[in-house]
């Protein structure tokens, strides 16, 4: 770390301690050459994957979009759409990929909500698969009451 007074290409850290409540660390050091003491802030730098579009084209990954369509799939439903929400997007961060396919996470979300809320899933699945008529509707409905979970009942 360059010294911020001399501009000396090194410096000793003297004390490392964590900051309260998040992912950094503060770091007290001292520049051999002038012995100016500074405090700097070491933070894990996370990726922020681009999603890949219908259409081709590149964003980058916003879970407020996710949670916007979280929130009304799951609107009066017993399921947190912000837990949700986190859970997709640490797994999206968690990957390590810097692009994402818009399809594979409106697959990762159906399949967590399939799991959660039958009726949260369906909504949801309306919007991400553009049901144009009832019989799309119909034909989710069956495959779903046809699934290894509905089986068994």
């Amino acid at each position: 770390m360059k010294c911020p007074v001399c501009s000396y290409e090194d410096s000793k850290v003297i004390d490392s301690r964590p900051v309260d409540g998040s992912n950094s660390i503060r770091r007290r050091r001292e520049c051999p050459a002038c012995h100016t003491r500074f405090t700097t802030y070491e933070v894990v730098d996370t990726l922020t994957p681009f999603v890949i579009k219908k259409d081709g084209s590149r964003e980058l990954f916003d879970s407020n979009k996710l949670l916007a369509g979280l929130l009304k799939a799951c609107e009066k439903r017993p399921v947190d759409p912000q837990a949700v929400t986190e859970e997709i997007a640490a797994a999206i961060k968690g990957s390590m990929k810097t692009d994402i396919p818009s399809k594979q996470i409106g697959e990762m979300v159906m399949d967590r909500l399939k799991e959660l809320d039958e009726v949260a899933y369906v909504r949801f699945a309306s919007v991400y698969r553009e049901f144009k008529d009832i019989d799309s509707f119909m034909k989710e409905i069956s495959a779903l009451k046809n699934s290894p979970k509905h089986k068994d009942k």
